[in-house]
């Protein structure tokens, strides 16, 4: 008898070990199969298994399986949902100070860019987060964001005038196309491609890389390189789900967090040149403006933004050396 309780106790002890050693974590996030963001999740998975030996196994449900970038922002500060490679516009709903990455016409290119956040901006990013129920794991890239419709090339300000645009759910995007004169609204990413089928939308902003990846050239005429943004993606972690993991496994996440984002910042770099490429050859039509009229257009963004974050905006002028 006193064998046998022992052989039960060893294997409990055996199922309460694997179970604590194959916790399950879910990561969420919106883009297509073979997107950078949706590559360096699964990559991200990986690493994650390497370097915490199997302790901690990432899922990932990509294409909003787990659901859309502002449903998963809520579940991670419910503590039901651990990681999710988000959006800066949802982000910025619950964590206001993401918008300003967004301020408009920015950066000179996405080099640029990766310099200022990977510094003080990022940091202080991250401490707006860590009140909000969220840690900042990497900020990886979504790339610099132009402009796609229906209606005709847009090659000047004036060409948006009326042009219903649609935009992630955040205020600086919505900003930046009011100032320049066009119709914007937001919508969810998973469903702007039926948006724009329908004619519900006649355009919308994103890097080339989602729009190739979501296929929504297959809907838009033409494409107007504005580069008018910037954004991030944002690997986001649940400071709820955090603070329960041991600090050798916060520290192996962490690092595998940063690898991924070189990957995707790598995939995001080498697309931008090669997606003009395919796009033209899709039978989009391609056009360059000049910058310098947008920009002018809209100055008053940086005014409003400035008026409520001006420390912040201040630090992320300085950085970006505007």
């Amino acid at each position: 008898m006193k064998k046998t309780l022992i052989a039960i106790a060893a294997t409990l002890a055996m199922t309460a070990s694997t179970a604590w050693a194959q916790q399950v974590l879910r990561l969420s996030h919106n883009a297509a199969p073979g997107n950078p963001k949706a590559v360096a999740s699964e990559k991200f998975a990986e690493l994650v298994a390497q370097k915490t030996n199997g302790r901690v196994k990432v899922d990932v449900g990509g294409s909003a399986q787990f659901g859309d970038d502002v449903e998963s922002l809520t579940n991670m500060r419910l503590g039901t949902l651990a990681f999710s490679a988000n959006s800066q516009g949802s982000t910025a709903g619950v964590v206001p100070e993401f918008n300003l990455i967004g301020l408009p016409f920015l950066f000179r290119d996405l080099n640029h860019a990766y310099q200022v956040i990977d510094g003080p901006v990022g940091a202080k990013l991250d401490e707006a987060a860590n009140a909000k129920g969220l840690v900042v794991l990497a900020l990886w890239d979504n790339g610099i964001r132009h402009t796609s419709n229906n209606k005709r090339p847009i090659t000047t300000p004036e060409d948006l005038a009326g042009i219903k645009v649609r935009t992630p759910p955040d205020t600086m995007t919505i900003d930046i196309f009011k100032s320049l004169g066009a119709n914007p609204g937001p919508l969810a990413f998973s469903e702007l491609y039926i948006a724009l089928q329908q004619g519900v939308f006649d355009g919308q902003e994103n890097p080339l890389m989602n729009i190739y990846s979501s296929k929504l050239h297959e809907v838009q005429k033409y494409i107007s390189l504005t580069g008018h943004k910037y954004e991030t993606t944002p690997l986001l972690a649940s400071k709820m789900i955090w603070v329960g993991l041991s600090k050798a496994d916060q520290q192996a996440v962490k690092e595998a967090a940063v690898e991924a984002g070189r990957l995707n910042r790598e995939m995001s770099l080498a697309a931008d040149a090669e997606l003009r490429e395919k796009l033209t050859a899709a039978g989009v039509q391609l056009n360059e403006v000049d910058q310098a009229a947008f920009a002018a257009r809209t100055k008053p963004v940086y005014d409003k933004w400035a008026a409520q974050y001006p420390e912040l905006v201040k630090l992320i002028v300085s950085e970006a050396g505007k």
